[in-house]
């Protein structure tokens, strides 16, 4: 059925078809047939980060940029869904064409910019929300602040979001807003964090909760970096570690229709890249922070490579687009099997 659908939606700019197929799925979901769309399955819960998820599924930030479509994305089988990335303030992101289909390499890439409503929207449409699972809201800076004034820009965001949230993710590694991939790395990451770790501390005593940050790093990292990076979040109490954003890498799409659009390269191209940053921090963290990988998933195998990799959940996103809601089935029933084998020879080698 999807890949009927896939070819009618393919005919269409790839922002319009985005959009209509959110309202179809929230249109199926108000009058009860969401569940047509997907089979029942069995939880598979995972306790991390202080929280309990249902299954190790979830939906990458980026599909639901305002928080619009919480329910119907949930009951697609999800375990958790992540929306945003949302600005403190609203703003319209980058000019048009933005988002490219390479389908030869079952590939996006994207320059949207953070487009979205900004946080005090999505805030109000989050209170009146029925969540299932964890809901992860993912924090950007605004395109026209300073990056030196980075900083105030995620600490407004966390203080809206935080009584929403079941998790905060932190996006500093968005190739598309001018500057933003410098907060990864030397005094700018040590400042970021800091302060993070001051404003979440008085949140937490304001509202009785503790609400986990996690943060969300690109693929484009050296090794070097990668393991500054993870020090630093140890060191600074963040939550987990969320491996990868999009890549400005164009190795594996050179010379393809649109291969050398502006923009972060998303899908099949990703995997083995984000995959080794997975490994390359699971190696070094050795357990000290949990890993949630995305990045080029497009079968419950792929999933599963994840978790050998050293991840914990995974996230989906442009292997939906060209899988369709099937994905994300295949991925859990795959990844119980996996968990269920795995199990008992974890437990052999204590």
């Amino acid at each position: 059925m999807y890949s009927l659908a896939r070819t009618l939606l393919f005919a269409l700019d790839p922002e319009t078809a985005h959009d209509l197929s959110l309202r179809a799925l929230a249109g199926a979901h108000a009058i009860g047939a969401a569940h047509l769309v997907h089979p029942q399955l069995t939880d598979d819960p995972v306790e991390l980060m202080g929280l309990r998820f249902s299954n190790p599924v979830g939906l990458a930030a980026g599909l639901d940029k305002n928080g619009v479509f919480v329910e119907p994305l949930a009951a697609l089988g999800f375990g958790f869904v992540e929306v945003g990335t949302v600005t403190p303030r609203p703003q319209a992101g980058n000019p048009r064409p933005r988002v490219f289909r390479l389908p030869q390499a079952q590939a996006l890439i994207n320059r949207l910019g953070f487009n979205n409503d900004g946080v005090s929207a999505m805030v109000a449409r989050l209170r009146g929300a029925r969540i299932i699972g964890p809901l992860g809201i993912n924090l950007g800076k605004n395109a026209d602040t300073p990056i030196e004034r980075a900083i105030d820009d995620y600490a407004l965001a966390l203080q809206a979001v935080y009584p929403h949230a079941g998790y905060v993710a932190i996006n500093i590694s968005s190739p598309n807003t001018r500057d933003l991939r410098t907060l990864q790395g030397g005094p700018e990451l040590e400042a970021l964090l800091a302060q993070l770790a001051r404003e979440r501390s008085h949140l937490a005593d304001r509202h009785g909760r503790r609400v986990p940050v996690a943060v969300k790093i690109a693929p484009d990292l050296a090794d070097q970096d990668l393991i500054r990076m993870a020090d630093a979040l140890v060191a600074h109490g963040l939550d987990a570690v969320i491996a990868t954003n999009t890549t400005v890498a164009r190795d594996p799409v050179a010379g393809l229709p649109n291969g050398q659009q502006a923009g972060g390269l998303s899908g099949r191209p990703l995997f083995a890249r984000s995959t080794q940053v997975v490994r390359t921090l699971a190696r070094h963290l050795q357990g000290a922070l949990p890993i949630i990988a995305v990045g080029g998933i497009f079968s419950g195998a792929d999933a599963v490579e994840k978790l050998r990799a050293g991840a914990s959940l995974v996230q989906l996103y442009t292997g939906l687009v060209y899988r369709g809601p099937n994905l994300i089935a295949e991925c859990r029933r795959s990844i119980a099997a996996y968990r269920k084998t795995a199990a008992p020879a974890q437990c052999a080698a204590l």
